[in-house]
């Protein structure tokens, strides 16, 4: 195994981490909140897989952009929430039981409206590739879902036990995505440099605001589900991301680089809402 592919495991394995950390603390009735509120579960719908795909069509039509910044929008905009983002919800005045239902939920329809959307986003380019369901279906299963329910089982089995190592492997989830990213991004510079003009920043920014506009709006009258679905609807699983952009355009490569340079102008960009949410949301 050469340092790349230990990087790349490193990564895998914190993510892992984090999702198991975060079944440690939740419960059954959270992870199935949306099904059982069908009119939230629509505006989620609503917010991540309808407008944002159909504003990076917008985006694409309206700007000459590399192709890469292109492919890696689309990606992005038919991909599930990441699983490392409920916590950042949660500390921003996220429910659990929105926060957790959300993430399960956006997951599961990401393998049926993801290979749907990119049909249709995919004749822009006259282009009639798809996306097999089970390349989404596979990454959600083995970062997501079955190491949420392998964390709740636990909780249900062992609730003291749960509640001891649960911070302590969220810590140790957090150090080493840290430690695998810093040299990931550090080896791709280069190619984030190269991507970095002709109005890349700029859109990304708006497609991030859209996305925190688009989800504040449709989170309903309860304020904790609009910061849930801002945050959601503008921050994406890179993971699938990755995945969707490799397998439809392959002869991309710098597609990569161009979704690690959204989740670094992401995570600015959403600095300002998460501090004015704290400062209104009363946890």
């Amino acid at each position: 195994m050469n340092l790349t592919q230990l990087i790349l495991l490193a990564l895998k394995v914190s993510i892992v981490l984090a999702v198991f950390a975060l079944g440690l603390g939740a419960r059954l009735k959270d992870i199935t909140y949306l099904f059982r509120h069908p009119r939230q579960l629509v505006r989620s719908l609503l917010s991540m897989y309808i407008i944002m795909p159909l504003v990076v069509g917008a985006i694409v039509a309206a700007f000459n952009l590399y192709p890469a910044v292109e492919i890696a929008l689309i990606a992005l905009s038919l991909s599930p929430i990441p699983p490392i983002l409920p916590k950042k919800q949660l500390k921003a005045g996220g429910e659990e039981d929105y926060t957790f239902g959300l993430l399960v939920a956006m997951s599961l329809l990401a393998i049926v409206f993801a290979p749907l959307m990119i049909k249709l986003l995919d004749r822009a380019f006259g282009r009639t590739d798809k996306i097999p369901p089970v390349v989404v279906a596979q990454i959600v299963l083995s970062t997501v879902l079955v190491w949420l329910a392998i964390g709740i089982t636990v909780r249900y089995l062992l609730p003291a036990f749960a509640q001891r190592i649960a911070k302590p492997i969220s810590v140790v989830a957090s150090v080493l995505m840290l430690v695998s990213l810093l040299p990931i991004l550090f080896t791709a510079r280069s190619a984030i440099a190269s991507l970095i003009g002709n109005g890349t920043i700029i859109v990304i920014v708006v497609f991030v605001l859209i996305g925190l506009a688009a989800g504040h709006l449709l989170g309903g009258p309860n304020p904790h589900h609009r910061t849930v679905l801002a945050l959601s609807t503008a921050t994406r699983h890179p993971g699938v991301a990755i995945a969707i952009a490799h397998t439809n355009f392959p002869e991309q490569k710098l597609a990569l680089a161009a979704i690690l340079l959204y989740l670094l102008i992401s995570g600015v960009v959403t600095i300002p809402y998460l501090k004015s949410r704290k400062s209104t949301v009363v946890i």
